[in-house]
């Protein structure tokens, strides 16, 4: 993923107004991340920890911006998930957040929403690629190819992507 401006990541929100784009949070350390090995860009807001953030290039071009909640009574449910739908990488602990995104458009604003669960910190490109370890987090051992894990990835989070957006198009 190539690197984003504060604009570029501000104008990139689908299923959230104008205003409330201006006033996110961004990363602080948004120099530093490490851009090549990244799918999308995905934070927790510090400020109110049921938010985060995901930016993503949708097919090569320009990206799209999705605001995320920790879906209301999933941190009670002990039947939650400890798999993240994108990267499939398996957490204990508490690694894992159902997060909810509001639809685009209409359907959003009327408070319709789809959600997955996903790696808590949003750090799934770099679980895929050995980048970022933990003592919670293991990935299974497969017969596929790096290539072809982050390309699932990838297929997982333009899937997730399209679900949020269709609703708008």
């Amino acid at each position: 993923m190539d690197p984003l401006t504060e604009a570029e990541i501000r104008g990139s929100f689908v299923n959230c107004s104008k205003g409330e784009a201006k006033r996110l949070s961004l990363p602080r350390d948004l120099a530093e991340l490490p851009w090549g090995d990244l799918d999308f860009l995905g934070w927790r807001d510090q400020g109110a920890p049921d938010r985060a953030y995901l930016v993503a290039p949708v097919d090569g071009g320009e990206p799209v911006g999705l605001t995320l909640r920790i879906a209301p009574g999933a941190r009670r449910n002990l039947l939650r998930s400890s798999l993240c739908g994108l990267c499939l990488t398996s957490h204990s602990g508490g690694g894992v957040d159902l997060l909810a995104a509001p639809l685009a458009g209409p359907a959003g604003r009327q408070g319709n929403t789809v959600a997955l669960y996903m790696c808590a910190d949003l750090a799934c490109s770099l679980y895929v690629r050995g980048r970022k370890s933990s003592a919670l987090a293991k990935r299974m051992e497969e017969t596929l190819t790096l290539d072809e894990q982050i390309a699932r990835t990838r297929r997982n989070l333009d899937a997730f992507l399209g679900k949020v957006t269709q609703a708008a198009a």
